[in-house]
């Protein structure tokens, strides 16, 4: 039987005579305590020797590119430059690279007035106020205008000629590239992102804040059809997270983005309270590639069997914002967990699923349904939801969030209050694993 015990807050415990461990898994902006028998599970996360940048170190990186010239070689005074930065929804130490940034760019003659901000919010909700003051320092967010990105322009919606977004034409596979329409009003691009593992892109960060992040909502879907093959009714080769080559959704992207040709990307990997502590910067391409490659040396575990049970959170705050960005924890765990197994997943989940119509998809019978659904009438919140419900018939997860009981039955999930009612329905023998930094690490099978 479990030999463990949980607390959050008040502190709930039980007593035992074995001596325990203990783990905190964060759920929003707090913490939940988790208390366990050391020999019954084993903790996937690894120290990874990483430690906050100073603004002396980050700059040192900005002085010393990959494969490119540095920026005061490539910006020029009088320049007008758009810096492109991620939504709420990732970790990228945007504060503290855009303030470093913003300097050098005045230093180097450009006016404060041609500097722009765009938020790569692809098809997500638009970044609030106070989350612009949080992801940008007060200070940039009163001085540096910010530019706002909707995937679905208003006049489009109106039967109008868009005035957001230029028409590039095709790719190579006939996806029809939409982008907006500050990347071509200004003379100089940056991107600034945080690199991680990516359910199905491979990896996040570089080419993904052009392509979804400022793609129009009709790119966007189509992109991400290529994630899914329909004639087999699952995931395209080569989708799969960790992998750039051969993976389709990549390469789409990659072709996307050489329209635009950014002048300059600065790649960051954070540590755990989200500050810098590697960044990897010059060319939009070959920085970021450098990046995922650290990346996955450093964040992937080896392990020598998948086991019955997994604990998983996905992260805290901003990674378990809403159900769908949560869901990429719930991907690393299903690389852990045993067929037929059992997963206990905390995603608190305040901006509840992250689409009004995402559970309309849970309507399907099963995921072979929904799939042809998906199919019919491709929508990317439709694939999240496959992937979702796909993993709900291979495994049975006990879902811990502030949604409501219903909502997450519907999703096939079962409703948990906490760590205590969710492991009172599960057998007691059980082996594990716990992740306790959801999709920050990606668990391999020995080979």
């Amino acid at each position: 039987m479990f030999l463990f015990s949980f607390s959050a807050s008040p502190r709930l415990r039980v007593e035992t005579f074995v001596e325990m461990a203990t783990v905190n898994l964060a759920y929003g902006k707090s913490e939940i305590a988790f208390d366990y028998d050391e020999p019954q599970f084993e903790i996937l996360a690894k120290e990874t020797n990483l430690a906050a940048l100073s603004d002396v170190e980050i700059n040192a990186a900005l002085d010393d590119p990959i494969d490119s010239e540095t920026l005061e070689n490539i910006v020029e005074a009088g320049d007008s430059v758009l810096i492109v930065v991620p939504d709420a929804t990732r970790k990228a130490a945007t504060g503290q690279i855009v303030n470093l940034l913003v300097r050098r760019l005045i230093a180097t003659g450009v006016a404060p007035f041609d500097i722009r901000i765009i938020f790569a919010t692809g098809i997500h909700r638009p970044v609030t106020e106070e989350e612009k003051r949080e992801l940008l320092t007060p200070f940039i967010a009163q001085r540096i205008r910010t530019i706002e990105h909707n995937s679905r322009d208003l006049m489009r919606l109106a039967g109008l000629e868009s005035n957001q977004f230029v028409d590039f034409g095709t790719t190579k596979r006939g996806t029809p590239i939409e982008l907006n329409r500050a990347l071509v009003e200004h003379d100089k691009i940056i991107l600034i992102g945080g690199v991680n593992f990516h359910y199905f892109a491979g990896f996040g960060g570089g080419r993904k804040l052009i392509c979804p992040g400022l793609a129009s909502e009709k790119t966007v879907n189509a992109t991400h059809q290529l994630i899914f093959d329909c004639e087999q009714k699952t995931r395209r080769a080569g989708v799969e997270v960790g992998r750039l080559a051969g993976n389709p959704v990549h390469e789409e992207f990659l072709e996307i983005v050489e329209k635009i040709n950014p002048a300059f990307a600065i790649n960051t990997i954070v540590d755990e309270a989200g500050n810098a502590a590697r960044v990897f910067a010059g060319n939009w391409k070959t920085a970021h590639e450098r990046a995922c490659e650290f990346y996955a040396e450093n964040f992937s575990i080896e392990i020598a069997e998948k086991r019955p049970l997994v604990v998983v959170s996905s992260g805290g705050s901003a990674l378990d914002l809403n159900l769908i960005q949560a869901h990429k924890a719930l991907e690393m765990a299903s690389h852990a967990c045993a067929d037929g197994g059992t997963i206990v997943w905390l995603a608190q989940c305040v901006d509840r699923l992250g689409r009004n119509d995402f559970l309309d998809w849970f309507a399907a019978e099963n995921s072979q349904e929904l799939a042809g659904n998906l199919c019919a009438k491709f929508q990317v919140n439709g694939q999240t939801a496959w992937s979702l419900m796909e993993k709900a018939e291979r495994f049975k997860i006990h879902l811990i969030s502030d949604l409501p009981a219903e909502t997450v039955k519907k999703m096939r999930l079962v409703p948990a209050e906490n760590l205590s009612d969710a492991f009172s329905k599960i057998d007691g023998n059980l082996n594990g694993y716990i992740l306790p930094f959801g999709a920050k690490f990606l668990p391999t099978i020995n080979s």
